[in-house]
């Protein structure tokens, strides 16, 4: 018997290690774009001012298995902009800002994956607005809670980068670096 009790522990050592392996990892393919949000904040005559867009659509291909095969995608509908005003947002879709008659369309599209730990990754990718495309790198923190992934992250880029508010906004009251925040809600596959 006490030959027997040695292959037990191991085979219950392994059968538990692959269960909480398997418990562990998880796949995430569809994003619900309703439960999802893309918000913005930037400083305006020393005031922060908050806004969001309302139409998007956001792809995503991710393993916590295999976090650096992982793919995202996201277009935004630049005209679904609430600054929280109307005025506000029939500025900022006139040509010096986001011009959406001319490029109705922000997108991004990653080009690599990096596991930080703690379920944080980096992720890079190439950001298009008004036909300007940058290279940019996000952090994500992603919580998983009932089988539903949650990918928070933030970043903050200089609207300049992008020839947003030129001409006479060039050099004015609004601030150059915009904080862009979002979160993806996508159930387990």
């Amino acid at each position: 018997m006490s030959s027997l009790f040695p292959s037990f522990s191991v085979l219950a050592v392994a059968l538990a290690f692959g269960v909480f392996s398997c418990a562990e990892a998880a796949e995430y393919t569809q994003v619900n774009e309703t439960a999802s949000t893309i918000s913005f904040t930037y400083n305006q005559f020393s005031s922060r001012v908050y806004g969001t867009f309302g139409t998007f659509k956001a792809t995503l291909d991710f393993d916590t298995a295999n976090p650096a095969a992982g793919h995202a995608a996201l277009t935004i509908k630049l005209d679904s902009i609430d600054a929280g005003s109307e005025d506000a947002n029939t500025e900022l879709r006139k040509s010096a800002w986001f011009d959406t008659q001319k490029y109705p369309e922000a997108t991004f599209e990653s080009t690599g994956v990096k596991t930080l730990g703690d379920h944080r990754y980096s992720i890079t990718g190439e950001l298009t607005l008004r036909g300007v495309t940058r290279e940019v790198t996000v952090p994500v923190l992603l919580k998983e809670e009932n089988a539903i992934g949650i990918f928070d992250g933030q970043l903050t880029l200089k609207r300049s980068d992008f020839k947003v508010g030129e001409g006479e906004w060039g050099d004015t009251v609004v601030s150059d670096d915009i904080s862009i925040r979002f979160r993806m809600v996508a159930p387990q596959r």
